[in-house]
């Protein structure tokens, strides 16, 4: 069997990222991180448009009520509501030079996000609790990336790219603790990048390679089971969605040098019928008031 993405939109994305099914929209959503853009596409009508643009959005999740929650630079947290953007977060202090770059919602509704490494300090990974309180889980990351939580609700995967690694943590549900950190995943360097990351309804890892022109499926002890060629260089996430999660979404990144990178570098490209994916948790955080910044605990 030939498996041939399909081009759905090309807005020639610097980095396209966060590929979201939004499920009571039935429509996906995604983000060009460093020109602080988002789009929407809605498979029934075939129609795509940019929807937002202003500071960068390096992550985002589907709040209960149907809301985005965003996470952007300098560790803003924001409510993008009817396209009304509200500051819930307004920094970080220790993020002021850096900027969120991916996020995931747990199954009570908090959401993990991670944060780059500058020049100067490392990149951290953090819990935003329902509650809207903040609290370091990880320091020391080069590059926080995909994430996804095992089919028991036991496990928590997470990648740091720089290192080439995907992780794997036991997971406390009730308090949304990670322990025991072992490495699920290794990449060689001539791999690419492990980057976005997404779970299939068998329960095995999808990651993407960004310098790898690929995602791949990854079995249980971290073997590659199967690699998808796509015409582009630096491949970035991917998601399920559409009807009964069976199409595949992949954002692509290099839309800004696509004599490098390919021609349909920075696309949005989907795969039907290779796989049947399940539902991503939505966030249920809630904000007392809106805060200047905020302070941030460690776990």
């Amino acid at each position: 069997m030939t498996l041939q993405p399909e081009l759905i939109a090309d807005y020639a994305c610097e980095t396209g990222e966060n590929p979201l099914w939004h499920a009571q929209e039935q429509r996906l959503y995604w983000t060009d991180i460093p020109r602080g853009r988002l789009f929407r596409y809605d498979p029934v009508t075939g129609l795509h448009q940019q929807i937002y643009q202003a500071r960068p959005v390096g992550g985002f999740t589907v709040q209960a009520d149907g809301s985005l929650l965003l996470f952007m630079d300098h560790g803003t947290v924001a409510l993008w509501r009817g396209g009304v953007l509200t500051e819930m977060i307004a920094e970080i202090p220790a993020e002021r030079e850096s900027r969120f770059n991916d996020v995931i919602a747990d199954p009570a509704g908090r959401v993990f996000c991670g944060t780059m490494s500058t020049p100067t300090e490392k990149g951290r990974l953090y819990r935003l609790d329902c509650d809207g309180s903040l609290h370091v889980v990880l320091e020391g990351i080069g590059c926080s990336n995909g994430m996804a939580f095992s089919p028991d609700g036991k496990g928590f995967y997470y990648t740091d790219s720089f290192a080439h690694e995907i992780y794997l943590f036991d997971y406390d549900i009730a308090d949304g603790s990670i322990s025991n950190q072992r490495v699920f995943k290794r990449f060689a360097p001539d791999d690419g990048f492990p980057d976005g990351a997404t779970l299939d309804a068998q329960g095995r890892l999808w990651c993407a390679l960004w310098d790898g022109s690929a995602v791949v499926r990854l079995d249980n002890d971290g073997t590659v089971q199967q690699q998808i060629p796509l015409p582009v260089g630096k491949v970035s996430s991917l998601t399920f969605g559409g009807a009964g999660y069976g199409d595949m979404y992949i954002t692509t990144a290099g839309g800004n040098d696509k004599a490098t990178e390919g021609a349909l570098a920075g696309g949005l490209f989907r795969l039907r019928g290779i796989a049947k994916g399940v539902p991503e948790f939505v966030s249920r955080v809630s904000f007392k008031q809106h805060t200047d910044a905020t302070t941030v605990s460690k776990d």
